[in-house]
């Protein structure tokens, strides 16, 4: 069994917004199956912008950014759902893997210019997205750059990989049926711990 953190990334706390529903199922059914399942509401954290290079490499986290550091650390599987806001992940999200992913935690400057050592390792990751353009368009017209950012520039720069993708295009406009069945997949694949 795996130790698996989901993370809500909806910055909005409202309980009808799908990205709560999805992150639940998700949960319900790896807890199901057995899997160690920790959570985590962004819409429910203060996470300031980090302004300064000094404040990302030398600050001190605050408590709740170290309770992250320490779900994240024990974590084998991380799910990240939320919703694709002006072609991009949430400012909120960015803020939160600004505050979270910082040097000596996630990653450790190389010595004389060499690459940056990942400190994530051996943790394996999903992204599940939402969005109001049909999927299709997403990924073949913009070419889903948002979601190749966080998996190349975010995640794998810190050793987490594989990393999976689900994308639910069209969230508006699916209707009740493909809901459930988004749902049910989520599920699925929380037994899974994939």
């Amino acid at each position: 069994m795996a130790s698996i953190l989901v993370i809500d990334a909806h910055p909005d706390p409202d309980p009808a917004r799908y990205c709560h529903a999805l992150s639940d199922s998700y949960a319900a059914g790896a807890q199901a199956a057995g899997h160690q399942v920790s959570r985590i509401a962004l819409s429910a954290m203060v996470l300031p912008a980090l302004l300064t290079r000094g404040d990302w490499e030398h600050g001190s986290p605050t408590e709740p950014i170290r309770a992250v550091q320490t779900k994240i650390r024990a974590a084998d599987h991380i799910v990240i759902v939320f919703p694709l806001w002006l072609g991009d992940m949430p400012a909120m999200l960015k803020a939160f893997f600004e505050q979270v992913l910082r040097p000596g935690f996630a990653f450790a400057y190389g010595e004389g210019g060499s690459l940056p050592r990942k400190l994530l390792g051996g943790k394996s990751a999903r992204i599940v997205v939402t969005m109001g353009m049909p999927a299709l368009v997403y990924r073949w017209y913009f070419g889903a750059h948002s979601v190749r950012s966080l998996k190349r520039n975010i995640l794998a720069f810190v050793g987490i990989k594989p990393v999976s993708v689900s994308i639910v295009g069209s969230v508006e406009a699916i209707g009740q049926p493909a809901r459930q069945k988004w749902l049910a997949e989520m599920e699925r694949l929380g037994r899974a711990g994939k």
